[in-house]
């Protein structure tokens, strides 16, 4: 038998032998597209909290503070007992674990996230407010939520010492109590600074994230940091297109697309509600509070967007019935799940997507998926490594001392 003499390796073949000796061997195991994929969904692709032209304080440490003490303010609500928090809370990932919400009464829609909420262009489950300061405003004067009007509203402000001094400070004196227009001027401001709070809420990076950014720097996750096999094959059908595909609309650092789909959840709601982002598109125009009102800080050329009177990613004959992507971030902490609670267990989600109900109103989006059991399981093992914390300071994620 001939004696096999092996070559040194040389030149190029030298140097491509320890570039990949250097690639953790998780790393050798994804093409480079799927590299690229996972780079976009890392955290570290999120850019940072877009302006809002519409809110001069969005930025504003001191109305950052003075919205913190807002959202806990049980005050402003009809039975002292209900707060922005009450429905976002932060040991529950701003959310309520509720089926749907309940303020001074019941509502009919699911408490999303309040987390990085200040990157959607569109507020609420169908979009009916174009800013994160509008969106505050509408619980306030709910019935089944705050139950309050602005006039009382504005009214706990002008009867607090602290909160006068710090709305002076930002926007100046308050209105007199029979100033109508000035009341309404008072109560966008007060959105305007609960909006300069939430702004602060952004994800911090989860075990997903760690993992990620280990293979884009060329080492090895560290052991807390490693996917099980189950995880990371759920992460491969999670943004393989021939397989789960979830990131046709779960794409980028927020796992959202900020779009609306109709993905066949049973509505009970009223017909008004279950048309989705058809009626929430109209409310979104005739909205007092909307970017281009006398209360909105923009400019007239900062409001083309809603002068469209669309969203321009999708035809107003795919509204019907059709939400708003919600983030997967937090996912495994924040059920129950769709707009109106309905999905009660992660695990019950990826079965949603596995029957592919027909939608009790409008045409669902969904395509049939040719994966196995194992691997809608596995999908969700993935989603539980999407949990991390808020990039928050501290005091942001507690109710605020008493002064």
């Amino acid at each position: 038998m001939a004696k096999t003499t092996l070559r040194p390796l040389t030149g190029a073949l030298l140097l491509a032998a320890t570039l990949v000796a250097a690639i953790p061997a998780a790393a050798q195991e994804w093409t480079g597209e799927e590299l690229g994929t996972l780079r976009s969904l890392w955290i570290g692709s999120l850019p940072p909290v877009p302006p809002d032209p519409t809110n001069r304080v969005a930025d504003d440490p001191q109305a950052a503070g003075f919205g913190h003490r807002l959202f806990f303010d049980t005050r402003l609500s009809a039975n002292g007992r209900v707060s922005c928090a009450t429905c976002h809370d932060p040991a529950r990932a701003f959310t309520d674990g509720l089926k749907v919400s309940k303020g001074v009464g019941a509502t009919s829609r699911n408490a999303p996230t309040v987390i990085a909420a200040a990157y959607s262009p569109w507020q609420f489950w169908d979009g009916r407010k174009d800013s994160l300061w509008a969106q505050a405003l509408g619980p306030m004067e709910s019935p089944v939520e705050h139950g309050m009007d602005r006039g009382r509203i504005v009214d706990v402000v002008r009867r607090d010492a602290g909160y006068r001094r710090r709305y002076r400070a930002l926007f100046g004196p308050l209105a007199a109590a029979d100033d109508v227009l000035g009341t309404d001027r008072a109560f966008a401001n007060l959105g305007k600074a609960i909006a300069a709070y939430e702004r602060r809420l952004v994800p911090g990076p989860s075990r997903f994230d760690r993992y990620v950014a280990a293979l884009l720097d060329g080492r090895e996750p560290a052991p807390a940091d490693r996917l099980s096999v189950d995880e990371e094959m759920g992460l491969r059908v999670f943004i393989t297109p021939t397989l789960g595909n979830c990131i046709r609309c779960h794409k980028g650092p927020l796992f959202t697309d900020h779009r609306f789909h109709n993905v066949g959840v049973e509505d009970g709601g009223t017909p008004a509600d279950a048309a989705g982002r058809l009626t929430g598109m109209r409310s979104a125009q005739s909205d007092e509070f909307r970017c281009d009102s006398r209360f909105s800080d923009a400019p007239e050329s900062g409001c083309a967007t809603l002068r469209a009177a669309t969203d321009p990613a999708q035809k107003p004959t795919d509204m019907t019935g059709a939400f708003k992507t919600p983030t997967l971030r937090n996912a495994a902490r924040t059920a129950p799940y769709m707009h109106t609670g309905a999905i009660p267990r992660l695990e019950d989600v990826t079965w949603h997507y596995r029957t592919r109900p027909a939608a009790t109103v409008g045409t669902t989006e969904l395509d049939e998926m040719t994966i196995t059991a194992t691997e809608f399981d596995q999908i969700e093992a993935f989603l539980r490594t999407l949990d991390g914390p808020v990039a928050a300071p501290a005091r942001y994620l507690k109710p605020p001392a008493r002064e």
